[in-house]
């Protein structure tokens, strides 16, 4: 009986360590970084279409938020659609942005990747450029946050160098091994969930009593 009770708290034990681990094989997601809109000029009638080229220099991503900053009681950020942002069209907006307490500016978290099209709401301002369009990327892509630093020179390749030469035709190189995706456990050639192998393992156990 004590052999048997051993060997339970065993399993019991290693099925807790193997859960464990596939939680760590999941980050979580990055915390989101605050942009304020428009940089030290702030969400205004700025030249050269100057908020979007504001904007295309910086990398958006789910859960970072958009700072407009105003001035007290002469503006309004309004969330459209893309026709509505081409047309200044405010009369439809999907959201208009709560202004703050202090009275000068308005807050937006991005909540998903794609596009996202943010006009003024007052008088015509719009129509003379005062409007954002911003472009969040894909969960899938690393998080880098924006960097002023210049990229680095490109470099050509030298025409001296010689190319690599090919192996011979009769020796084929073999295929590398295919890894197993992390959290899972590899048997006989396939991959499986390392949770359900520690249920496969709990029911044999079972079947021992």
């Amino acid at each position: 009986m004590e052999s048997h009770q051993l060997v339970a708290a065993l399993f019991f034990s290693s099925t807790l360590f193997v859960l464990a681990a596939s939680s760590l094989s999941c980050p979580p997601s990055p915390a989101g970084h605050t942009f304020s809109v428009g940089g030290n000029g702030g969400w205004s009638l700025q030249p050269c279409d100057g908020l979007n080229r504001w904007a295309q220099g910086l990398r958006f991503h789910v859960n970072d938020t958009l700072v407009f900053k105003y001035k007290e009681g002469e503006d309004s950020v309004l969330l459209v659609e893309k026709w509505d942002y081409y047309h200044c069209v405010k009369t439809r907006p999907i959201q208009t942005l709560i202004t703050t307490s202090s009275g000068n500016s308005s807050t937006f978290t991005l909540t998903r990747s794609g596009q996202f099209y943010f006009i003024s709401g007052h008088a015509d301002n719009c129509a003379k450029g005062q409007r954002l369009s911003v472009v969040v990327m894909s969960p899938d892509h690393h998080y880098l946050i924006p960097s002023s630093a210049p990229s680095p020179a490109r470099i050509l390749p030298s025409e001296n160098v010689p190319s690599p030469s090919a192996p011979p035709s009769g020796s084929p190189s073999p295929a590398p091994a295919q890894k197993a995706k992390s959290g899972a456990v590899a048997v006989g050639g396939r991959s499986f969930p390392a949770v359900g192998m520690a249920v496969v393992a709990g029911i044999a156990v079972m079947l021992m009593f």
